[in-house]
């Protein structure tokens, strides 16, 4: 009989809990629903097949200058990785016994380096480049790399439809949650 009594104040003291903290949103002012700019500000994803990607366009030459600028102190003068990862290079050695995983030999979709490139990089000032420096910077990174040429210069439209070297390398998830586009 204790311990029912003992189940039963517990349940009360939860709720009790409960209770007083869906009120102290309202005492203390905290956890307001976020602001639609404020969502938008953080909803800066781009999809593998370039949906989102923003206006603007760079080219080969300009992703030189800003890589130099702002890239080769972990990634090497021209990708070929320091501090940070190797970016060129590598293409034909997955399936070898070591793979060398780079942005021309490992990246499915040429989207996501945009996505990537704008998100993370520099990795002492994330998203602090312009639209404009990504596209550039993406642009150097597949010129290095063979798959696109010298004199490129990309934007939405011709970025999403860059084919990388291996886009057909990866497998589908086949569960029935999952949405393969």
């Amino acid at each position: 009989m204790a311990r029912r009594k003992l189940k039963a104040a517990f349940l009360v003291g939860a709720i009790a809990m409960l209770a007083a903290a869906a009120q102290a949103e309202d005492r203390f002012g905290i956890g307001r629903p976020a602001t639609p700019a404020e969502i938008a500000g953080w909803n800066i994803d781009i999809g593998r097949d370039g949906s989102n990607l923003p206006p603007g366009s760079g080219s080969v030459e300009r992703g030189r200058a800003v890589f130099a600028e702002q890239c080769t102190a972990c990634h090497g003068n021209s990708g070929q990785g320091g501090v940070g990862d190797r970016l060129v290079g590598g293409q034909g050695t997955l399936a070898s016994p070591k793979p060398i995983r780079t942005v021309g030999s490992y990246w499915p979709y040429a989207p996501t380096l945009f996505d990537y490139i704008r998100r993370a990089m520099p990795q002492n000032a994330p998203q602090s480049l312009s639209n404009e420096d990504v596209y550039a910077v993406s642009a150097y990174i597949l010129s290095l790399n063979g798959i696109v040429p010298a004199n490129a210069v990309l934007d939405a439209k011709s970025l999403a439809a860059v084919k990388m070297p291996n886009r057909d390398g990866f497998v589908s998830d086949p569960r029935p949650d999952v949405h393969n586009r």
